[in-house]
């Protein structure tokens, strides 16, 4: 029987990107391809668990629509037969957050691709994806013309989130002028962090 390590699964409102404030059940591979020098997941956490007993802990929250497979890197551990028997076990649509290192699940409802080339730690494996429902980029005064080729519906530049406050403000402010300079791109915010929610 396929288990999977689970870092954790939680309910919450989606605090980035395109579907911001909706009513997410995220559920949280542990590992990743990468090693992102911002990155807030412990990978070595984690409790192994069959679809079952993830589709129980996710039915929990009866009422939420959408079901958040993120990490790490989700797409090390998911298949179409594991996003399948979600669906079917939940009723809930699938979007995935990845990195774009490697292929998704052609049965998953939306794509959020967030590449991190270019970053400290992060550059073991290339962005393969070419293609999402949103573009999701971590902004730290990067060449956004590397992103050009990517097709996506919606594309977002995000200020990268570090604990000191003065360099988070700067991040924030760089952000808004790219997006200012680059008008393709839509500013998106951690509005969970604003908020003070998971």
């Amino acid at each position: 029987m396929t288990q999977y390590r689970i870092n954790e699964i939680f309910y919450s409102l989606q605090g980035e990107g395109r579907n911001t404030g909706v009513a997410s059940v995220f559920v949280r591979f542990s590992g990743c391809n990468l090693a992102c020098a911002f990155c807030d997941t412990q990978h070595a956490a984690g409790t192994l668990m069959t679809v079952e007993e993830i589709a129980a802990a996710i039915n929990t929250y009866a009422k939420a629509p959408l079901i958040v497979l993120t990490g790490g890197e989700p797409t090390l551990f998911i298949t179409e037969e594991l996003v399948a028997a979600l669906k079917s076990l939940t009723g809930k649509r699938i979007a995935v957050e990845t990195n774009g290192t490697r292929p998704v699940p052609a049965n998953v409802d939306w794509v959020t691709l967030s590449p991190k080339t270019g970053f400290e730690g992060a550059d073991a494996h290339p962005c393969i994806l070419t293609e999402c429902d949103e573009l999701k980029v971590v902004y730290l005064g990067q060449d956004l013309d590397q992103y050009a080729h990517i097709k996506a519906a919606h594309r977002y530049l995000q200020p990268c989130f570090v604990p000191d406050p003065q360099q988070c403000k700067a991040n924030v402010q760089s952000c808004i002028q790219a997006v200012l300079d680059h008008p393709e791109w839509t500013l998106s915010l951690q509005t969970h962090r604003l908020l003070d929610i998971r």
